[in-house]
């Protein structure tokens, strides 16, 4: 099956999900895994309707610092944590504070619809993440996903980019 029939699938799939139960659980054992515990730079994602919640990740703000993805024609910036957030012609919520450099990050939060026994990950088709995760090959990343969407393989091109963790309710 081709990507873009695979993503409509796991998206109707996810409407069937207690999402607020299993964003509870799932950032629990982000909270307790030791690529979070080591870090101090976090780049989390405003969830979209239906996809693992993971803002509450920030009640750590006395330790760690946060930063949220900003599109910028092709490319994601890395903004740190603000009180403003603005929706962008994606339908995303992106801070509205100044990027700083993308460095400074120890560990990625990435978003996914699905992911695979290989760690690859079926993203919602920009490529924003694979391209960003190129150029900063060095930082830890974790990918938080429903159990029921992690699949023996998913189908990957060669500018894909492994997830280095996967965290599952289970």
């Amino acid at each position: 099956m081709d990507k873009p029939k695979l993503r409509k699938i796991i998206k109707e799939q996810r409407k069937q999900l207690d999402t607020e139960k299993l964003s509870k659980v799932i950032r629990s054992k982000i909270h307790e895994h030791e690529a979070y515990k080591l870090s101090k730079h976090v780049m989390l994602y405003y969830p979209l309707k239906y996809e693992i919640d993971v803002l509450n990740l920030m009640s750590d703000c006395d330790k760690k610092r946060f930063y949220f993805p900003k599109v910028e024609g092709d490319s994601l910036l890395v903004c740190p944590m603000c009180d403003e957030f603005k929706l962008s012609n994606l339908k995303i919520n992106e801070p509205c504070s100044n990027p700083v450099p993308p460095e400074i990050l120890d560990l990625i939060i990435v978003p996914s619809l699905a992911v695979d026994a290989e760690n690859y990950r079926l993203g919602y088709g920009g490529g924003f993440y694979d391209r960003f995760l190129k150029t900063v090959p060095g930082v830890k990343t974790i990918t938080p996903i429903y159990s029921g969407l992690v699949f023996e393989n998913l189908p990957h091109d060669d500018f894909d980019v492994k997830i280095q963790h996967v965290v599952t309710e289970i």
